[in-house]
């Protein structure tokens, strides 16, 4: 392999353009009302949305030392709304709490393609609903905010780029980035064509969660596109229709205030010393609405269209089924790929195409009996509501 002065290249003169500029990322809407906010009220607010790229010390302190350093007379306010193992669909309904809730965004980061891919194993339709739930709030909030989408890239994910194709995710992200005309960014495609080119190989990128080289690459990526587009005016309008009418346009977490705890259940904050498997310390002192018993029946009523839960699935999770409206009960396992060892956080939807008007859900836990030694618990860090 040719030894192409990575590092030198990365950091001349404190800089981070590339040598070689790429066009591995599409310009839809230009930056420039957002340059002028910065420059002329010297605030501004800067959110990232993703899984555990962008919760990582990786390409987002990365964007934000270029942000700092191109408007230097800005107080900019940065919020890192990264949760690892998360996908879009639990964007979209923690977007308000995580993000909205800290005030008027002007610059918006996401990514979701690698955990739509490997953890949440989306559907075509799937990735669109999470996906067009977060930019759609977003926008609904504020029209001038300006969006960058990120496509970080896995193993398998590169190897469909190299073939030529698109991996499904970033297919049916664009397809949402070209219907609110918002910019994106490919490094699944950079990195494929400096592979190519014997430039760069995916120990250099660092796999799953990028080595600082492989999230220099993205940087790159991010700032070319936004020093391109500086001067750019915005041209777009949000359409005035979603393009999958059941997307998570108006999701958010239920308050628990709404909750009455039904017996057999609980709201605390559970004894993780006691409970078998890891947990993540963002999740440790926080109440859980739970139960480890079987059959007991926790009724929660709300209004809207969609209904699901967020919840951390560890080894001990068990089946929960699932009542709407007095109808027939219908299983939803619990466990996922990675609840071996870890209270895995997740998000199931028991139904996303219903009457927007008031309902009433029951759950109950039953035995997985899947395993050996029974499993019976359920832990929900939020009730997922789409209006």
């Amino acid at each position: 392999m040719r030894n192409w002065g990575l590092f030198s290249s990365f950091f001349l003169c404190g800089t981070v353009l590339a040598a070689e500029p790429s066009q591995h990322w599409v310009q839809r809407d230009g930056f420039q009302a957002i340059a002028e906010r910065f420059t002329t009220q010297k605030t501004g607010h800067v959110a990232f949305m993703g899984g555990s790229i962008t919760e990582m010390n990786g390409y987002r302190p990365m964007v934000m030392d270029y942000l700092t350093k191109k408007f230097p007379q800005t107080k900019l306010q940065f919020t890192n709304a990264g949760i690892a193992s998360t996908c879009s669909t639990t964007g979209a309904f923690r977007l308000k709490t995580d993000v909205l809730d800290q005030g008027k965004v002007d610059l918006f980061f996401l990514e979701f393609a690698v955990n739509d891919d490997q953890d949440a194993r989306h559907t075509a339709e799937e990735c669109v609903r999470g996906m067009e739930g977060i930019i759609r709030q977003l926008k609904t909030t504020n029209p001038d905010a300006g969006i960058v989408v990120v496509y970080f890239v896995n193993e398998s994910m590169l190897a469909t780029t190299q073939k030529g194709a698109v991996p499904l995710t970033i297919l049916n992200h664009e397809k949402v980035c070209e219907h609110y005309h918002v910019s994106s960014v490919n490094v699944a495609k950079e990195l494929a064509a400096q592979i190519s080119a014997e430039k760069f190989s995916w120990k250099q990128y660092g796999g799953v969660h990028p080595a600082p080289a492989g999230n220099r690459l993205c940087a790159n990526l991010v700032e070319q596109l936004l020093e391109a587009n500086w001067k750019k005016t915005t041209v777009s309008k949000m359409p005035d229709q979603p393009l999958d009418p059941q997307s998570y346009t108006q999701g958010k977490f239920l308050d628990w205030q709404h909750i009455n705890v039904a017996p057999g259940w609980n709201l605390a904050k559970p004894d993780w010393q006691k409970i078998p498997g890891s947990w993540r310390d963002r999740f440790k002192n926080i109440p859980l609405l739970s139960t480890t018993e079987p059959d007991k029946e926790q009724s929660v009523d709300f209004t809207g269209r969609g209904v699901g839960i967020y919840l951390l699935a560890g080894p001990d999770a068990g089946v929960l089924e699932v009542s709407i409206d007095g109808a027939a009960y219908k299983k939803f396992p619990l466990k996922h790929q990675f609840s071996k060892g870890l209270h895995y956080p997740r998000s199931i939807m028991f139904a996303e195409n219903l009457a927007r008007e008031k309902h009433s859900v029951k759950m109950r836990v039953v035995a997985d009996s899947s395993k050996t030694t029974s499993a019976t618990a359920v832990r929900i860090v939020n009730i997922l509501i789409n209006e």
